[in-house]
């Protein structure tokens, strides 16, 4: 078996699914988890993309029914976290319009990552090294400035921290750590990119949100997400997505 092959056996992907079983699945793992921490509803970065899209819907659905089913208004908060002036943040806001999102915040997370930067830079000239932060640097200080944010807001409402990694992305090292996959939860975690495409068929937003090519999610930079081997940080690489390698991570994180 080679180390792709292991990795997608210890995520749980199914070659094929069965998909209004995966919706039902991972709305009920939401609902059950929300449940069992006593909290009030859950937050999800909304990048406009598919993954936040789809895990967006689940969300939905899920705080809607606990909603219905015991009369207590249960939240999804959307959040957009831009830096600076984002292009492409209507396409946040479209994804909130199509499942009727009542709950949204936008945060700019650009002062707060250019005040930590200059910090670095401060640091740094201390120790007789003077140069600006990387542009790599920069870009895992702004994932983590918005997960700080996320966390902050989830505390004061009660909220469980949503994550949109699926299985493609965890098998490349597709993520920051400690940024956006510093979650609570991750229900797209045993599904591959086509069967994430599936659900969002299935879910029919597409007539009010037209899903179309982005560039990295945020102004994230490219070369540093899309491959582990040209990470900045190379312990957050495919090695996240085994238990036995990384298993301190199940103590604080839930994958479905």
């Amino acid at each position: 078996m080679s180390l792709q092959q292991d990795i997608i056996a210890k995520l749980g992907v199914k070659p094929e699914i069965d998909v209004d079983e995966e919706i039902r699945k991972r709305v009920d793992f939401l609902k059950n988890y929300v449940k069992g921490a006593n909290a009030k509803g859950l937050l999800i970065a909304i990048s406009g993309g598919i993954d936040s899209a789809v895990a967006t819907g689940l969300c939905k659905k899920a705080t809607d029914e606990l909603t219905e089913e015991t009369g207590t208004e249960y939240k999804t908060v959307g959040v957009f976290q831009p830096y600076g002036e984002q292009v492409d943040i209507e396409d946040s806001y479209a994804v909130a319009k199509a499942f009727d999102l009542k709950y949204q915040i936008e945060n700019n997370i650009q002062e707060a990552v250019d005040e930590i930067a200059i910090e670095v830079e401060y640091g740094l000239k201390h120790i007789g090294v003077h140069q600006h932060i990387s542009r790599g640097g920069k870009g895992n200080v702004k994932a983590r400035t918005r997960m700080v944010m996320q966390y902050a807001i989830a505390f004061e409402l009660g909220l469980i921290v949503v994550g949109t990694d699926h299985a493609s992305e965890a098998i490349t090292g597709f993520f920051t750590k400690y940024g956006d996959g510093a979650v609570d939860i991750t229900p797209l975690s045993t599904l591959n990119k086509r069967q994430v495409r599936s659900l969002a068929s299935k879910l029919e937003f597409r007539k009010a949100y037209s899903i179309k090519r982005r560039q990295p999610a945020y102004g994230m930079v490219r070369p540093m997400r899309t491959s582990w081997a040209l990470h900045t940080e190379t312990t957050a690489t495919t090695w996240k997505v085994s238990k036995s390698i990384r298993p301190y991570r199940k103590s604080w994180r839930s994958n479905i």
